[in-house]
């Protein structure tokens, strides 16, 4: 059974969960948006998993040079995806480098080779580049965490050692009692683990609470909108990381996809597809 600490559903019943309209803020949206003219707002602050065991997770802060450190994350899952991934060799981990082949989706690939994930060779196991028995592809899963006032969600990444810890918890916590991840209030810790050779953290889920009545209408008003949204954009960072690696360009984001937040948080996605505007030739 997924974790359920009774202590801290008793101290977390008495806190509201506060949504990013609900968080009073010193600056209006006019002025964050004329701060912002020009740059993409709809990115998150990475949370990965830690190597080597460390049981810490390593949050972003406004100073690259002094990032947080938590034993645990709190929030709701607004949303969870596949994420993956087919890189150049030797570049995973270059932020500057456009990956060969991405799905958000796991099931359809973006780029080269593209096409259905089921039946690529590169997500085969063996497929690896080191010789080794897992894939080329790196599967991923990205889970949006928004935590009580805060007005973005983290993108927590999940390696494939804690995609199963977290398909066993979504089953047992959501699926099998009928709700939605943005149903319950969840905590993300780490445990160490090894393969004999090397050790590596995973991620462990615990179950705090559930939300009701008014709480939960308000969360899922959030989520359902914040769902929407994430889904167009992803497929459309897809195509555009694909154009600038087929030929080497860059792209200029649509003023309609850098707005800043509306009153309630949300974030109004403009078309970028070809029926609107065209993509880099």
């Amino acid at each position: 059974m997924y974790e359920q600490n009774t202590s801290m559903v008793a101290a977390n019943e008495q806190n509201k969960f506060l949504l990013p309209a609900m968080v009073e803020g010193d600056f209006s949206r006019d002025e964050i948006a004329e701060d912002a003219d020009g740059l993409q707002m709809m990115s998150f602050q990475r949370v990965k998993i830690p190597a080597g065991g460390a049981l810490q997770f390593e949050v972003p802060t406004e100073d690259p040079d002094n990032p947080d450190y938590t034993r645990t994350l709190e929030g709701i899952i607004l949303y969870n995806h596949s994420a993956y991934t087919l890189w150049p060799e030797g570049s995973e981990y270059d932020e500057d480098t456009k990956p060969l082949c991405s799905s958000v989706d796991g099931k359809t690939g973006i780029g080269v080779p593209g096409g259905a994930c089921a039946t690529c060779p590169m997500n085969a196991y063996g497929s690896a580049k080191d010789g080794g028995r897992g894939k080329a592809c790196k599967n991923m899963r990205h889970l949006y965490l928004l935590r009580s006032g805060e007005y973005m969600p983290l993108l927590v990444s999940l390696p494939p050692t804690s995609i199963r810890p977290f398909k066993e918890f979504l089953n047992r916590a959501f699926v099998y009692r009928q709700r939605a991840t943005y149903g319950s209030l969840v905590q993300i810790g780490l445990k160490k683990d090894s393969n004999g050779s090397n050790d590596y953290s995973v991620a462990t889920f615990r179950l705090l609470r559930d939300f009701q009545g008014e709480e939960l209408a308000q969360i899922r008003a959030y989520a359902n909108v914040f769902k929407g949204q994430i889904k167009t954009i992803n497929i459309q960072r897809a195509l555009i990381n694909e154009e600038q690696r087929a030929n080497d360009c860059d792209y200029e984001i649509p003023e309609s996809a850098t707005a800043a937040p509306g009153p309630d948080g949300s974030y109004v996605v403009g078309e970028i597809n070809g029926d609107y505007e065209q993509l880099p030739a």
